[in-house]
């Protein structure tokens, strides 16, 4: 059994007019946030903050990650003009970063790179300031699906290896370690420009080394951005929090990561993938 959260998962509520007009934004161009979808508890946090993650192909996803709240099922076909929707509402909403993931489509031909490009230029097509920062599934391993994301020039590949090799079978049963370890030494392969990112949720059963282990094989692939955060079950039909991390854990976890290089790091009970994510970008190019 889980023992109860400590005292530093106790968070303020949001408040502000931002709140609502993203809310409003999304609503008026149809379109949905994994902050939303995933039960993110930085959702008042960054909608305040007017920011938002944009979650691309629908809301139902293919495969059945036993740590995540996305719904699980058949996916609708794709909507041709929701590439369009998102550039729209990201201008709408006056954003200099812009994330975009999706649920996993492995009923796609091209897992949906294709949308994901197409996305990247329509926002590109209306500002070419932007930073546009993508967070992709692992397309089945797919070489030619990475490629045509990749060629669409995002400055930022996300791809999570969310926890240890060994916690893969429980984790992620329809996951490869090793998979989404490749996609991210492909994607340097590709261009050595583009920024590379990933991020593992902590607390699932893990141990230190294990996690400094998986930091260590991130950089020997050149990944420059890391993401360190705390799992939390979203239901009793999820797996259960096997240990709350400290704060401060946290913190000598990333110290120990900036030490082998990495270009920036977020860590601390709440972050996730794309939390703070135009401030890590710019901690990056500062570094």
């Amino acid at each position: 059994m889980t023992s109860p959260k400590p005292d530093w998962l106790a968070r303020p509520f949001p408040h502000g007019a931002n709140l609502g007009e993203v809310g409003k934004v999304l609503a008026e161009f149809e379109l949905h946030t994994v902050c939303q979808s995933a039960l993110c508890p930085n959702l008042g946090e960054c909608f305040a903050r007017k920011t938002a993650t944009f979650m691309i192909m629908g809301d139902i996803c293919t495969r059945k990650c036993r740590f995540c709240a996305v719904e699980k099922g058949a996916p609708k076909p794709l909507e041709p003009s929701e590439p369009l929707r998102v550039a729209e509402a990201a201008a709408s909403l006056g954003l200099e970063h812009v994330v975009i993931t999706s649920v996993t489509r492995d009923d796609l031909p091209d897992g949906g790179a294709m949308h994901f490009a197409q996305t990247i230029t329509a926002i590109r097509a209306l500002d070419r300031t932007r930073a546009v920062e993508v967070l992709v599934p692992d397309f089945g391993g797919s070489r030619e699906a990475i490629e045509v994301v990749v060629r669409a020039e995002p400055d930022i590949v996300n791809h999570n290896l969310e926890t240890v090799p060994r916690l893969y079978a429980k984790v992620r049963p329809t996951a490869d370690y090793r998979r989404s370890l490749w996609i991210l030494a492909f994607v340097k392969e590709l261009s050595s420009d583009t920024s590379t990112k990933s991020g593992m949720m902590l607390g699932l059963g893990e141990t230190e080394e294990e996690v400094l282990s998986v930091m260590k094989d991130l950089r020997d692939v050149g990944c420059d951005f890391l993401t360190l955060g705390q799992y939390l079950s979203p239901s009793e039909d999820h797996l259960p929090v096997a240990r709350f991390i400290p704060p401060g854990e946290f913190q000598e976890i990333a110290a120990e990561g900036r030490g082998m290089g990495f270009r920036g790091i977020e860590a601390g009970p709440f972050v996730r993938s794309s939390y703070r994510a135009g401030e890590l970008l710019k901690q990056g190019r500062e570094a």
